[in-house]
């Protein structure tokens, strides 16, 4: 594997009572045979043992702060500030890297494609059992007419180069749920960015999720997706937003049943 440590790779977790599973969060980070490589946590001040955990491993931290925010995506952008990586991730509290050479492959990856942006595949896990695994996504080489279907990257294995965040600002936290989703179209929908597909496994992430857990949710959801979709000028919003949970099905894996 080509060693590229002159890139600088910034990933950055957001906390919030996190106590169950951030120390296996932190320990996939710590464990990267990439060294170039810091870590961010931005904690709402949690009431847990968040905060012991976190000073646990402060000497593998290149920053955590605990303070209020208003809600996940503004702490991100607080991460964000804090970042001086060439190119930034997130890992969400509640899960994984893949593998200890998760890093090294998206670094190297950048550099041979000549990247903006990059994504990878994502494993739905049981939150107990990370080797049980519920949903695979998959992702597929990059075209930019793909969000006029209603696809998009999975979130938790996209990074970016951090020159273009300060160009193109961060998460608009208003979109709630779907401001994820309006980032990564404003950035490579609207903006063109050159995004590549990693195929590779890059994260475990354990089932749960605000925005699908009941009919309500989900109608709440294509709401703030169509949203999404309309200010970043993605054509005929309404069906695409309806035809983007559709676009999901073939995820959904039986492996362990």
């Amino acid at each position: 594997m080509i060693r590229l440590t002159f890139m600088k790779v910034t990933i950055i977790t957001v906390t919030y009572n996190s106590e169950k599973y951030l120390d296996d969060c932190i320990s996939s980070v710590k464990n990267q045979d990439y060294k170039n490589l810091e870590h961010i946590i931005v904690d709402g001040k949690s009431t847990d043992s968040t905060l012991e955990i976190i000073k646990k491993y402060k000497d593998h931290l290149a920053a955590w702060i605990s303070e209020t925010d208003h809600g996940m995506y503004d702490a991100i952008n607080k991460g964000m500030d804090l970042a001086t990586g060439d190119i930034i991730g997130i890992l969400n509290s509640d899960d994984i890297l893949a593998s200890p050479h998760v890093v090294s492959e998206i670094a190297e990856a950048f550099i041979k494609n000549n990247a903006d942006a990059l994504y990878g595949d994502l494993e739905y896990v049981d939150p107990e059992d990370i080797n049980k695994i519920y949903r695979i996504w998959k992702g597929k080489p990059y075209k930019r007419s793909l969000f006029r279907m209603g696809w998009m990257p999975a979130h938790p294995t996209f990074y970016i180069k951090r020159e273009y965040v300060k160009m193109y600002g961060g998460y608009e936290n208003h979109f709630y749920t779907a401001a994820d989703y309006e980032f990564m179209s404003r950035y490579l929908y609207v903006h063109k960015l050159n995004a590549v597909y990693l195929p590779k496994l890059l994260v475990k992430m354990r089932r749960g999720g605000q925005s699908n857990k009941n009919l309500y949710q989900r109608l709440r959801a294509n709401r703030r997706d169509y949203l999404a979709m309309k200010k970043n000028h993605i054509p005929f919003p309404f069906i695409v937003s309806v035809m983007k949970p559709l676009s999901k099905l073939h995820q959904y894996y039986k492996k362990n049943n």
